[in-house]
């Protein structure tokens, strides 16, 4: 069975490293014969404010509609983003906020102390980059995989999620830039 791949690009310049990255992450899953679809997140249209929280759910733009489509038709998605401050994009965070919600990802059944699982049968991969140093590298990393995987994605029954991080992502020498560019193709060969 061929595997369904998508792939969110969560920096709002697809131009970026990490737009380069998620395109040879593609290149590898196509030339292995998957199926893939991409989202670059800085294309859509929509807002990113959750304005009365779960209280009201907000109409959601075509744009996020699709991407709801998107993520039932795929059985593995892969997400890439840079870390800013400590955590990923806030486009990325308004994303997961605005389509990521009750009835589509979850849901509480009355009295439940834990939800439904709605995305169950999915795996994932995130790809992040940062420019911390080399000794902040992995405790930083290791915070957004607990966020990711923990806070977002088991919540919603995605799972295993595994993590590639890449830093210091400034001033890269092209060598490193050539292998992590590489390593990133491979693991779209082998749909990981």
């Amino acid at each position: 069975m061929k595997k369904n791949i998508l792939i969110i690009l969560g920096h709002p310049d697809k131009e970026s490293f990490c737009g380069a990255l998620a395109g040879e992450y593609e290149k590898g899953a196509k030339k292995a014969g998957a199926n893939v679809k991409r989202i670059n997140l800085g294309e859509l249209k929509f807002d990113p404010i959750l304005w009365k929280g779960y209280k009201a759910i907000q109409k959601l733009e075509p744009d996020l509609a699709r991407a709801q489509k998107d993520i039932k038709w795929a059985n593995h998605l892969v997400f890439v983003h840079p870390l800013w401050w400590g955590g990923m994009p806030a486009l990325m965070k308004g994303f997961f906020d605005r389509m990521l919600l009750p009835g589509f990802a979850f849901y509480f059944k009355k009295g439940a102390r834990k939800p439904e699982k709605l995305l169950k049968g999915r795996t994932a991969r995130l790809i992040v980059t940062m420019g911390a140093k080399q000794r902040l590298l992995r405790i930083a990393g290791l915070l957004e995989e607990k966020i990711m995987d923990g806070g977002v994605l088991s919540f919603c029954g995605i799972r295993p999620m595994k993590t590639t991080i890449f830093g210091p992502a400034e001033e890269l020498k092209k060598e490193t830039t050539e292998k992590w560019l590489k390593k990133v193709f491979e693991l779209g060969r082998a749909g990981k």
